[in-house]
């Protein structure tokens, strides 16, 4: 199950059952584009619990180990930190948002993998935030000193960007600014909603220009390869007919060579005040800095949908893998290195790419 995409044809429900695994595949509720963002976090843990119950309930089943990819990947390790732990999981003081107590009594996987898991849906959402756009003007009207597809800042089309170290700077003072702004507004709204001053007395429709979290929208690190780059430490890393323990580097390309910030199916978050604060939300520091082998300054403990945060609460055995054609594949050394549990596993794919399939993008020949 993925939080927003359709798994039921996803390559691991294919290939683990070919090796004799039972495998359950199915899908949330949530829509299937990856452009409406109508993901609602009960409901994501509540049907992640459907299907759980449905396999505690079949008699020749006895260990469940759950699968999360990608996004689901933040999906999975939220679920099972609420199913260890409880609904004070999601209802400390450090969350921007509580959860309610519908979360207690999720029934918990025996073990966990998290394949290409991303920073997190919250995370991911920051690392795709415009900070060149100007917040209630003309999507089209764009800080030039903050844009990442300025040649003037080391923008460069269709090769590697070699963004300058000031530019970097201001970017990510300027990332962190807004966020804080949408943060604040949202938790105005809240109040605002719950003291019944809104028009709908439940939520209300809240769209951000210039910050849906999908790939194509991830700004700085896509274009700018040298971020993101490489574990900090060595671990194993399988190659096709052998296996190596080094430091593991991306060998991705750069993507997202074109502004969308103007565009609201392709750009805009289109979600709810509450569904926000619970899920795309996560606080940022003035700390925060994108470097070479990782990320400092987020808050993930703030965030319900924060794979680093979550982790820590997971006791069951846990694999960790990624792939090295993506920049997810470096969380995998994160969340390994944050792990509860003490029965943890670790290890990279050369040459793969999110989907887990071979990467014809980063070949230097064909085949």
């Amino acid at each position: 199950m993925h939080a927003e995409q359709d798994y039921t044809s996803f390559v691991s429900c294919q290939a683990l059952q070919g090796r004799g695994f039972t495998v359950f595949c199915a899908n949330n509720d949530a829509s299937k584009s990856g452009y409406m963002s109508d993901l609602n976090f009960e409901d994501m843990m509540t049907d992640v619990n459907r299907g759980m119950t449905y396999l505690r309930n079949l008699t020749d089943i006895d260990k469940v180990v759950m699968l999360g990819h990608s996004g689901g990947g933040t999906m999975m390790a939220a679920y099972q930190d609420i199913a260890e732990d409880g609904a004070s999981a999601c209802q400390g003081s450090e969350k921007i948002y509580h959860c309610s107590s519908a979360m207690d009594d999720l029934e918990p996987a025996d073990g966990l993998m998290l394949l290409a898991a991303n920073y997190g849906i919250s995370t991911m959402t920051f690392l795709s935030l415009n900070p060149a756009f100007m917040d209630g003007s003309n999507a089209s009207k764009i800080n030039q000193s903050l844009n990442v597809f300025n040649p003037n800042n080391g923008f460069n089309n269709i090769t590697r960007s070699n963004y300058t170290a000031e530019f970097k700077k201001a970017f990510q003072a300027g990332a962190v600014a807004r966020n804080n702004r949408i943060i604040k507004y949202a938790g105005e709204r809240l109040v605002a909603i719950e003291a019944g001053n809104s028009t709908n007395n439940d939520d209300e429709p809240f769209t951000i220009p210039a910050s849906l979290y999908i790939g194509f929208d991830n700004l700085f690190f896509a274009q700018d390869t040298r971020y993101l780059a490489h574990t900090t430490q060595a671990w194993p890393l399988l190659h096709k007919n052998r296996t190596t323990t080094q430091l593991i580097p991306s060998i991705r390309v750069p993507a997202n060579f074109k502004s969308i910030a103007d565009q609201w199916e392709g750009g805009a978050l289109k979600t709810t005040i509450k569904r926000y604060l619970s899920i795309f939300a996560i606080r940022v520091g003035d700390d925060y800095i994108l470097g070479a082998d990782g990320i400092d300054g987020i808050d993930y403990a703030s965030s319900n949908m924060a794979p680093l945060a979550s982790i820590k609460g997971v006791t069951v055995p846990l694999l960790t893998m990624s792939m090295t054609g993506h920049y997810d594949y470096l969380n995998a050394e994160k969340l390994h290195l944050n792990a509860g549990s003490n029965d943890t596993a670790i290890a990279f794919v050369e040459g793969a790419q999110d989907t887990i399939n071979t990467s014809t993008a980063y070949e230097s020949y064909p085949g």
